[in-house]
């Protein structure tokens, strides 16, 4: 789940609702616990590790819900490919994990093809309504301000909904990779949306506080209706409990039309007209028109070569390139020789240099083109790592004028028996998202809610990433890919807003420099740095941020990175979710990996 904090100096839309699960506590000036304090030891492998990775030759899948990752390996045992088995997945995920994903948000994915050795990159994200000008957006956003706010779009209701992207990415995957019908690919998450499933530990919480979030948003008059979202997802008047069966018959129905009618069931028929009708309602600017106009974009992926590896990301209007050019600034350093202290201050300053250019030049492509070339070149790489002081945090990031002559998630991948390979993530933004959750005018749900990305838009008209009709907003969720030697290495994905391109690129230092495992690098303690300059045009980086690390860093690291001036937290959370699967071709098998910060699993057969 993604939780974008205030920037210095602007309180949000609601800020006086603004809320935070109890489970983060920040410890700013207490020593790290033991990580392995009430812990068990391993006979094998790092004693920090949670477990062991999944081996498997036929087919793998992982995912943050273990039911989802069970529907996937039985499409791949039922002969379908693994982009069937990742729809599959998705579609599961939407009813399993409300908190992080569904069919009212955007999808992304890198798709390794084995007939023809090539990787393809999928933008399935929606678009700004059609029908509201940039003028009109300022308007409504600065009605809707509390005394004292910016003049933002507000983070939740119908201003920040843009058109959701995910079913048409599912058909377009579909379309070309898929084997079998759509109809046998969705009926395992429309069972059990009729019949109920467990809702797990995680997924409850988050349940839970999104939920009162957006009660108290609907009393701040920010969610403008709120009554399809109790009947949804709160039906006994409460969230469900670790354990509940919780069923979603609406959301059954819902797939049904879309297993049946296609694509054009959720963009131009029935589900559409309803849509329409209400964002009619509650006065929001999304109408027909703007869904039936959704298509998604197959992209070349981006890629860097780190250390003789090929690290796959995709372009812009997704925030992907940061790993890549951290990378390319991290590769002059001898990373597995350095301290723990040394390493994550270079990996924390080279974050700060590269979303400093994210906040300038990452937009959606069609309406501003960002100098890819020069930000990913080694040359450019080269001297960014020369601005960096290995004995000093930067405070701020002052503008290259070179370069300016030239701006809550689940991830899931699978590996199918033909050596086809998945790197897909999905997400509705912001927890749930907007808040609202479209019915019809009797009140009847269908049962997912809308996503929220439109909060990433920048007011400010000179602003690459402004908000303009029909465009598509900065996006913070990627997937990603690796290669060696032309050949399948690793797909792999780290959930959580800004966090993504930080775990990238911890996970693929902890592999390719520190020789850790495609577990063990998941379960190794991370570090999340806070307050960069955003794409949305807010305020620039004056005071170096704000560093969070898990309990597992050491108390000496932590005393050596606060004496070069990062102001440091301890706290539990947010690392992202981490998924992953290896291709191993020595033995010729795959090696699948779970996050243990989530609820997920890895399974394979």
């Amino acid at each position: 789940m993604h939780r974008r904090r205030t920037h210095r100096g602007r309180r949000s839309t609601a800020a006086r609702v603004r809320h935070r699960p109890s489970s983060a506590r920040s410890r700013p000036d207490q020593p790290p616990p033991s990580p392995h304090k009430g812990q068990g030891d391993r006979y094998s492998g790092a004693p920090w590790a949670s477990r062991s990775a999944v081996i498997a030759r036929n087919g793998v899948a992982a995912t943050s819900q273990p039911l989802a990752t069970q529907i996937a390996i039985d499409i791949l045992k039922a002969g379908g490919s693994a982009v069937d088995a990742a729809i599959a997945a998705n579609a599961a995920l939407g009813l399993m994990e409300p908190t992080g994903s569904g069919i009212g948000g955007d999808l992304f994915a890198i798709v390794w093809d084995p007939k023809t050795q090539k990787i393809y990159g999928l933008n399935a994200s929606g678009r700004a309504p059609r029908g509201q000008t940039l003028e009109q957006l300022q308007a409504r956003a600065k009605a809707l301000t509390l005394v004292g706010d910016d003049k933002g779009i507000p983070d939740w209701g119908s201003l920040s909904v843009t058109v959701p992207g995910a079913v048409d990415g599912w058909f377009t995957l579909h379309g070309r990779f898929g084997r079998l019908p759509m109809k046998d690919i969705l009926a395992p998450a429309i069972d059990y949306a009729d019949n109920g499933f467990p809702v797990t530990e995680l997924i409850s919480k988050y349940w839970a506080s999104n939920m009162l979030l957006f009660e108290r948003l609907h009393r701040a008059g920010i969610v403008e209706e709120i009554e399809n979202a109790r009947a949804v997802y709160a039906p006994a008047g409460r969230t469900p409990a670790e354990g509940e069966l919780f069923r979603n018959p609406a959301l059954a129905e819902t797939y049904r039309e879309i297993a049946s009618g296609g694509r054009d069931a959720f963009y131009k028929g029935r589900i559409a007209a309803v849509i329409d009708g209400y964002f009619r309602r509650i006065k929001g600017p999304l109408t027909k028109a703007d869904f039936e106009a959704q298509r998604s974009e197959w992209v070349d992926p981006v890629s860097v070569n780190y250390r003789g590896y090929d690290v796959f990301e995709l372009p812009p209007n997704g925030q992907g390139i940061a790993a890549l050019q951290m990378l390319n600034i991290l590769e002059g350093f001898d990373l597995k020789a350095m301290s723990p202290a040394d390493r994550l201050h270079a990996m924390i300053e080279a974050k700060k240099l590269a979303f400093e250019d994210r906040a300038r030049f990452y937009a959606d492509p069609a309406f501003v083109k960002a100098p890819l070339d020069k930000l990913l070149s080694k040359d450019y790489g080269n001297a960014q790592r020369q601005r960096i002081d290995m004995g000093k945090a930067a405070l701020e990031i002052p503008s290259d004028p070179a370069v300016l002559a030239t701006g809550d998630t689940i991830y899931l991948t699978v590996a199918d028996k033909d050596g086809m390979m998945v790197s897909l993530i999905q997400s509705n933004y912001r927890g749930m998202g907007s808040g609202l959750a479209p019915g019809d005018e009797k009140g009847k749900p269908l049962g997912f809610m809308f996503q929220d990305r439109g909060a990433q838009f920048a007011l400010d008209p000179g602003h690459a990433n402004a908000y303009a009709p029909g465009k598509r907003p900065f996006h913070t969720i990627i997937p990603a890919f690796v290669l060696k030697d032309g050949q399948p290495w690793l797909s792999f994905g780290v959930m959580g807003g800004a966090m993504q391109p930080q775990g990238h690129v911890q996970i693929l230092v902890n592999m390719i420099d520190l020789g850790m495992g495609v577990q063990q690098a998941g379960d190794a303690a991370r570090f999340h740095h806070d307050g960069s300059t955003e794409p949305t045009a807010e305020g620039r980086m004056t005071d170096g941020g704000r560093l969070e690390v898990e309990s597992g860093i050491d108390a000496a690291t932590i005393d050596a990175l606060k004496r070069r001036g990062h102001k440091l937290f301890v706290r539990t959370g947010p690392y992202g979710g981490y998924q992953a699967i290896q291709w191993d071709g020595t033995f010729g098998v795959y090696r699948a990996a779970s996050e243990f910060r989530k609820d997920g699993q890895a399974q394979g057969y």
